[in-house]
C-alpha cells in the first residue's frame, strides 16, 4: 500500500473537541432527539453510538424508542410536539422505518430549522440553490471534510466522480462538490463504463454499497478516494464476517495518493457532523 491512509478517527475527534470547547462557553446544552422505531439491530448501534458521541461534547440527547408497530399518525404525532419544545433543537429520525411508515411523511414533519440529518426538501432546496441557511445531510459534510484535510481547500478544476444517486449521500455530494468549483460527473447503475468516469478522476467517491466494486486499476495515479461503502462479508473459510468497502482498497492504494478505510474513514465522521449540525441548530435558536 502506498497511498496515504485518512484516519477518520483522528479527524473527527479535532472536530469533536472543537465543539465540545465551544458549547462549553454557552450556560445551556443543545438537546439532540433521536426517535428509534422498532428493534433493528444496525439502527440500535447507531443511536447508541450517536448518544455516546452527544455525551462526549456535552449535548444532551433524548432518545424515543417506539414499537415496530407504532402508527405513521402517532409517529408524526411526536414529531410536531418535539417541534414546539424549545427546549429541543434537533431532531433525527433513525433510518429505516419500518414497512407501514412513509419515509417522506416523517422527513416533511420535522421542522427545518430542527432537521439535523438535512433531509427535509426546504434543506435540499437551501443546498441546491447554494443557500447556506439549511442544513446539510452530514455524510457529505463529512466527506467535504476528508477530501479538504487531504487535497487542501482549493478543489478548483478537480475532476470528482460520485458513484452513487441517493438523496442521503450521492446527490448532496454532487452538490457539495460544485459548489468548490469541481467538474462533477455522477455514475449510478444506469452509467455505462464507469471504469473509464473513474480513471479520470482526481477525486473518486463511492456509495453504491457493492462489496470491493470499485477496482484498483480504476484509480488514477494520485488520486482522492473516499470509500462511503459499509458492506458486511463472510470470511472464506471462517464463518466468521468483516466489514469492507466498495473500493478495493489494498489494489486501489498502489495508484491512490490518498484513501479513506473502511472501517475508520467516513464514519466517523458522519457523527461528528451531525454533533455540528445539532450544535448549528442550537446557536439559531438562542
Amino acid at each position: 500500500m502506498t497511498a496515504t491512509l485518512i484516519d477518520g478517527k483522528q479527524y473527527a475527534q479535532r472536530l469533536k473537541s472543537n465543539l465540545k470547547e465551544q458549547i462549553a462557553t454557552f450556560q445551556t446544552a443543545p438537546c439532540l432527539t433521536l426517535i428509534l422505531v422498532g428493534d433493528d439491530p444496525a439502527s440500535l448501534i447507531y443511536v447508541n453510538n450517536k448518544k455516546k458521541a452527544c455525551k462526549d461534547v456535552g449535548i444532551t440527547s433524548v432518545i424515543h424508542h417506539l414499537p415496530a408497530d407504532t402508527a405513521q399518525e402517532t409517529l408524526i404525532t411526536l414529531i410536531h410536539e418535539l417541534n414546539s419544545n424549545h427546549d429541543v433543537h434537533g431532531i433525527l429520525v433513525q433510518m429505516p422505518l419500518p414497512s407501514h411508515i412513509e419515509n417522506a411523511a416523517v422527513i416533511n414533519a420535522i421542522d427545518p430549522q430542527k432537521d439535523v440529518d438535512g433531509f427535509h426538501p426546504i434543506n435540499v432546496g437551501a443546498l441546491v440553490s447554494g443557500d447556506d441557511s439549511g442544513f446539510t445531510p452530514c455524510t457529505p459534510i463529512g466527506v467535504m471534510h476528508l477530501i479538504r484535510h487531504a487535497m487542501g481547500n482549493d478543489l478548483s478544476g478537480k475532476e470528482a466522480v460520485v458513484i452513487g444517486r441517493s438523496s442521503i449521500v450521492g446527490r448532496p455530494l454532487a452538490q457539495l462538490l460544485l459548489q468548490a468549483d469541481c467538474t462533477v460527473t455522477q455514475c449510478h447503475s444506469r452509467s455505462i463504463d464507469v471504469k473509464a468516469h473513474v480513471g479520470r478522476a482526481d477525486i473518486v467517491i463511492s456509495a453504491v454499497g457493492k462489496p470491493a466494486f470499485v477496482k484498483g486499476d480504476w484509480i488514477k495515479k494520485g488520486a482522492c478516494v473516499i470509500d462511503v461503502g459499509i458492506n458486511r462479508v463472510t470470511i472464506e473459510g471462517s464463518g466468521k464476517t468483516k466489514l469492507i468497502g466498495d473500493v478495493d482498497t489494498e489494489a486501489a492504494a498502489e495508484n491512490a495518493a490518498f484513501i479513506t478505510p473502511v472501517p475508520g474513514g467516513v464514519g466517523p465522521m458522519t457523527i461528528a457532523c451531525l454533533l455540528e449540525n445539532t450544535f448549528k441548530a442550537f446557536k439559531r435558536q438562542q
